[in-house]
């Protein structure tokens, strides 16, 4: 008995030291304000307007690549709501359209919608980030898992957004993106619609 006593509190106590390691110390525990007074400060409405070029990576749960991606977004905003289309186009030759639907609050709290959600995706931006939470619902190709997302963007210097999601199911990490996001210019523009 004494043996599964030890084996049941040594379980335990690498349970605790796992979920307090996780909460304080992980890419899920930053928290907005840690960032604000941090410059440049971002703003959703003028970061993330008009036409953007996309570039990325996926990662699986062994931290390989398992597919890479170039996307042209295009942004708008109506005061404090904006709508956001994003055409991907994957390795595999494979492509996907989506839609962002998006309202700030004046005190930096973002809410998002988009069809492949399972209810509605909240977050904030402060400082130079912009943090949101979200539920997603995979196409049927995909597997058709809702997975639980937590996207992290950070504005650099020069205007371009750096992008980190990872993507969890029951609590375990089974894919990340790493992507940037940088305004399109008229030339680019030109190329694309060619």
């Amino acid at each position: 008995m004494d043996e599964f006593l030890y084996i049941a509190l040594g379980a335990a106590v690498v349970i605790g030291v796992l979920t307090v390691w996780s909460r304080l110390w992980t890419f899920q525990a930053q928290k907005p304000e840690e960032y604000e007074g941090i410059g440049p400060i971002m703003d959703i409405r003028e970061h993330l307007n008009g036409p953007i070029a996309c570039e990325g990576v996926i990662y699986g749960p062994t931290g390989r690549v398992t597919s890479r991606f170039v996307a042209e977004f295009f942004a708008q905003w109506d005061g404090n709501t904006g709508v956001m289309r994003e055409h991907f186009r994957y390795d595999s030759g494979s492509t996907q359209d989506r839609e962002w639907r998006l309202t700030l609050s004046d005190d930096g709290q973002v809410v998002a919608e988009a069809d492949d959600l399972v209810g509605v995706g909240d977050g904030r931006q402060a400082g130079p980030t912009l943090k949101l939470n979200y539920t997603i619902k995979l196409t049927q190709e995909a597997g058709g898992h809702a997975l639980n997302v937590t996207d992290w963007m950070y504005l650099m210097e020069n205007g371009t957004i750096m992008n980190r999601s990872q993507f969890r199911k029951f609590g375990i990490k089974v894919a990340e993106l790493v992507a940037t996001m940088r305004p399109m210019t008229v030339e680019q523009e030109k190329k694309e619609a060619a």
